[in-house]
């Protein structure tokens, strides 16, 4: 039984125990001088990990008696969580190093952060729900603070470990009376006892507090005060690393509880959902247009884009889960590039994060500028970019659920958020003359920016398949 329930959770166990073994090698060798190995090690792992993930496993498979859940859903979650942490890790090793913030522990702070995010996409018991959660939480309010000598680090990583820890109250506060009334942790039966007539008041108010709590960790309004402090005060790999797997991880877990566990009260929740959906696109649309840091800006974009990706949620409908997947898929991409072109901005050695100085960008770094307006243009959701095509699967997931009023409010909260992405551009392209920027971009970087934009164009053909894998896995979730 064990040996059968080992062979499910395999590719967690491995990166589990390799991130072990890694810390004690590096503590008892070099230190922060085996960093970079460690983190290439790490990537490569993480590389390995989704080919083997996502071409390897086929059907459902359970163990410890359905608290772990190995399903299409979950694949299709992990391998993008593996394939964005990856990619965060390579482009991090340049900024990390001439910053002097390169530590050993960085890589493996990660990767411990990545077991978690598959043990949530995973979960099939509120127990296991609660250790990957909890897994991942406590790896990000380390690495949040890792610049020791910063006040703004050391505070963001304070504030996210304080909201978070309430967050997590309030999850455990709700899973406890889910298992008051449904005298049961595990999901399966979780759903049977919300499917028998009427859903029972402790019950919903169970749900409540657990989407309360996960909302938190989507930073969804009105659950996002963290996230604008967190990204501006943490090292900016760092905030690219919070704007792309652990936003997939919270948003399938999300989907993983209101369908696996809730899936007989579908009208009670996607009332919640789409309230949280309305309100996070509107907040984050309108908050972002008086930012002049780009850090802070792209906080307040994921806070918007996390509500379109609720959208699909929403809809209660293999369908919404669908959109949903494709429009992180799609989200993830878009924020790698972004992040890869904010990571070069530098003048005199200084990072600089001030959306001014992009004035005339493109004068003196012509490609650079043509790669960051197609990426300004696909998060906008402008046609006929990818990003287009993903907000346009959420929208007609809402229309098609009887939902034409969410669908109504995301059009105008689209419209509102494309003001601060164009105003990037404008400032790119007709920005009055300014000293230039002068920060260099490794060979990693740019290929991240170039491969990000390149396939916001290519990728309309035909999104490189997603629709259809994306589908597998909704209908995997959605019975």
């Amino acid at each position: 039984m064990i040996q059968a329930d080992i062979a499910v959770v395999l590719p967690e166990v491995i990166l589990a125990v390799f991130a072990m073994a890694a810390l004690i090698v590096a503590v008892y060798t070099g230190k922060d001088k085996t960093a970079p190995l460690v983190l290439w090690i790490t990537s490569g792992l993480f590389v390995f990990l989704s080919l083997w993930i996502g071409f390897g496993g086929e059907g459902v498979n359970t163990a410890f008696g359905g608290a772990f859940i190995d399903d299409a859903f979950s694949r299709f979650a992990k391998v993008t969580i593996l394939l964005s942490a990856a990619a965060i890790l390579l482009l991090s090793q340049d900024y990390m190093t001439r910053n002097d913030l390169l530590r050993f522990e960085y890589p493996i702070l990660v990767a411990l952060a990545v077991v978690g995010m598959m043990m949530m996409v995973s979960a099939g018991d509120l127990m296991a729900l609660y250790m990957g959660l909890e897994l991942q939480s406590l790896s990000l309010y380390v690495v949040a603070a890792l610049r020791r000598d910063s006040v703004r680090s050391t505070e963001a990583g304070l504030k996210y470990f304080v909201l978070g820890a309430l967050s997590s109250g309030m999850l455990l506060y709700g899973a406890s009376l889910v298992y008051g009334y449904a005298g049961t942790t595990l999901f399966e039966g979780i759903v049977s006892t919300a499917t028998e007539g009427e859903i029972g008041l402790g019950l919903l108010f169970g749900l409540v507090f657990v989407i309360a709590g996960l909302a938190f960790k989507v930073s969804a309004a009105p659950f996002h005060m963290w996230t604008p402090d967190v990204y501006e005060g943490s090292p900016t790999p760092i905030t690219a690393f919070f704007a792309t797997a652990p936003k997939v991880a919270a948003m399938g877990l999300f989907a993983r509880v209101v369908h696996d566990a809730f899936g007989g009260a579908v009208a009670d929740w996607s009332q919640i959902v789409a309230f949280l959906s309305v309100a996070s696109m509107f907040l984050g649309a309108i908050a972002a247009i008086g930012q002049r840091d780009i850090k802070r800006l792209m906080a307040y974009s994921s806070i918007a884009h996390m509500g379109f990706a609720l959208m699909g949620l929403a809809s209660g409908t293999a369908e919404g889960v669908q959109a949903m997947l494709i429009y992180m898929a799609i989200y993830v991409t878009m924020n790698i590039g972004t992040f890869a072109f904010i990571l070069s901005m530098e003048k005199d050695g200084q990072p600089v994060t001030d959306i001014d100085a992009l004035q005339n960008y493109s004068s003196y770094q012509p490609g650079r500028a043509l790669a960051m307006l197609v990426l300004m243009f696909s998060l906008a959701g402008i046609p006929p970019l990818v990003g287009f095509f993903g907000k346009f699967y959420v929208l007609k997931a809402a229309v098609d659920a009887d939902m034409a009023w969410l669908a109504v409010a995301g059009v105008v909260a689209s419209v509102i958020g494309a003001f601060y992405y164009l105003r990037i551009i404008y400032y790119m392209y007709f920005g009055e003359e300014r000293d230039a920027l002068d920060g260099s971009m490794p060979m990693i970087s740019w290929a991240l920016l170039m491969g990000s934009a390149a396939v916001m164009v290519i990728g309309v053909i035909n999104l490189f398949g997603i629709e259809s894998i994306a589908a597998v896995a909704a209908g995997a979730l959605v019975n």
